[in-house]
């Protein structure tokens, strides 16, 4: 099992604390660090600032060395599939071939009004997805190509330079496991990634996947689940980082309770636990993990889950 780090850049996240976060990401030996794409936060959209995604990869590629760096996901409906392409190609150029995307539908209607993206209606979000997928797609390969679809036309393209992964840069969609997303990682994706799912449905969507990688005669693409965790070296430790995020979400009470009414498709535990935890979804299907850390001033997690990564390689 993969583990890579997986922060919520609109909660308020710095610089300088996403360089500390990158940094901690190498030393621990994680594989990468992936961020969200989104520019509102979701409970305090007034007090916490939002960097933009594809800016701070940027900066970050420079910054660093070895992880990979990456979006969960990029939303359809914030940039023009040529733009995002490029975006992507130019930090793999800085990142010396090191960056991933992961593309969605979109779905945070809020982010969409306060900064005057177009929202439309789900049918139509798909439909900009699965064009953008292949435009993306198409922009990274060598040929110039055309493209004449519903929402995007392309003359003529050769978009240079092409980033320095062959054939390209991992290219992950993101989705629930449903009959339509699954088809358009089948068709154009490197991985697909799902989100807050226990073993068992893990399995099932795994299953969706492979299916539609079957009927399209492609290998079964790797399959990548983002997930909550709340993990400590040992049981006081573990309860010392739920108390700290409970602060950060301003509850109060007991933290071994509180432990126990999170979702179970979080990851919780000691290292040994998690690692048990994790080893049932390898067992369901699940090649890399992206552990979504909430507390992004807690440097030292990021050396926890290395060691979660070190006992599940």
């Amino acid at each position: 099992m993969r583990v890579c780090l997986m922060v919520e850049g609109q909660e308020g996240v710095s610089w300088e604390q996403w360089l500390s976060l990158a940094l901690a990401c190498g030393e621990a030996g994680l594989e990468g660090l992936f961020r969200s794409d989104h520019y509102l936060s979701f409970g305090h959209p007034r007090e916490r600032q939002a960097l933009d995604a594809w800016t701070t990869l940027a900066g970050l590629a420079h910054a660093t060395d070895r992880i990979k760096l990456g979006t969960l996901v990029s939303p359809a409906t914030f940039r023009h599939p040529s733009v995002l392409a490029k975006s992507v190609a130019t930090v793999d150029q800085i990142s010396s071939g090191r960056v991933e995307l992961g593309l969605g539908t979109g779905w945070n209607e809020a982010e969409h009004k306060a900064y005057g993206f177009p929202f439309p209606a789900m049918r139509e979000r798909f439909a900009l997805f699965t064009e953008q997928a292949e435009i993306i797609h198409r922009s990274w390969h060598p040929e110039p190509f055309d493209f004449h679809g519903e929402h995007y036309t392309i003359e003529g393209l050769d978009a240079l330079p092409k980033p320095v992964q062959s054939p390209h840069p991992n290219f992950i969609v993101g989705g629930q496991g449903g009959t339509r997303s699954v088809a358009v990682a089948a068709r154009w994706a490197d991985e697909y990634n799902t989100n807050f799912a226990g073993p068992e449905e893990c399995a099932r969507r795994r299953a969706r996947l492979d299916h539609a990688c079957e009927r399209l005669g492609r290998p079964q693409l790797p399959f990548s689940l983002m997930t909550g965790c709340v993990v400590g070296e040992d049981r006081d430790d573990l309860l010392r980082r739920a108390a700290m995020l409970m602060d950060l979400r301003g509850q109060d009470g007991d933290a071994a309770a509180w432990l126990d009414g999170l979702p179970d498709v979080m990851i919780t535990g000691t290292i040994d636990e998690a690692a048990e935890r994790l080893a049932r979804l390898e067992k369901a299907g699940v090649d890399r993990a992206m552990m979504q850390m909430q507390a992004h001033e807690d440097v030292e997690m990021v050396h926890v889950l290395g060691r979660l990564a070190q006992t599940v390689a």
